[in-house]
């Protein structure tokens, strides 16, 4: 059964519920500058957020960063949320994905030099900093390919992947029939394995 906390008055459950955005409603609320929406926004979705961020940056501290980063950006841009283009959830997660890759990207040039330091001291540890580097690169060639799909497959593949939902929680989040949530991901890996250069 689903849990409920109630917020200024205002009944809202705490995940799931068919065809409501719980997450966007909470959203709403934070634009209008409630601390204790915000609150439980944090409550709900950081572990989400963080498990992403971390995926992407390796470096738990770094993540630690980003995380409070993406959640001040939505305390002062909540009200950039458009509920008719997307569950909630996905826009947070999708603001975290994006945080995460412009700390990589920002951090690319001082990583580089890293490396070449890197290569001449620490000749047995060369593997692994060319590894970590070229798994950071692959992170952003798949950043810049899901940008292409559209956006209800760009959707299903981000809930799958960096926020770690089955299909089925999927297709309950953003209100589709399963066999709608598979037709998406199936096309949009398709298309992503294009933009990849993935032939297999």
């Amino acid at each position: 059964m689903l849990g409920h906390v109630v917020i200024d008055g205002v009944d809202v459950p705490e995940e799931g519920g068919e065809g409501v955005d719980h997450i966007g409603e909470l959203l709403s609320r934070v634009s209008q500058g409630d601390e204790a929406a915000f609150a439980r926004l944090y409550d709900l979705l950081s572990p989400r957020v963080f498990g992403l961020i971390l995926r992407v940056l390796v470096d738990r501290s770094q993540s630690e960063e980003v995380l409070q980063e993406v959640f001040l950006e939505l305390w002062q841009s909540a009200a950039k949320f458009a509920p008719n283009k997307g569950q909630g959830r996905s826009w947070v997660l999708t603001i975290a994905h994006r945080r995460a890759v412009d700390r990589v990207r920002s951090a690319q040039a001082s990583a580089d030099r890293d490396v070449r330091v890197g290569f001449r001291d620490m000749e047995v540890a060369h593997d692994g900093v060319a590894e970590q580097v070229e798994l950071r690169i692959e992170g952003q060639r798949v950043a810049q390919a899901l940008e292409t799909l559209p956006d209800a497959q760009r959707e299903a593949i981000t809930l799958a992947y960096y926020g770690g939902y089955s299909q089925s929680e999927i297709a309950a989040l953003v209100g589709a029939p399963l066999g709608t949530i598979k037709t998406r991901m199936r096309d949009g890996l398709t298309r992503l394995r294009g933009e990849l250069g993935v032939t297999t």
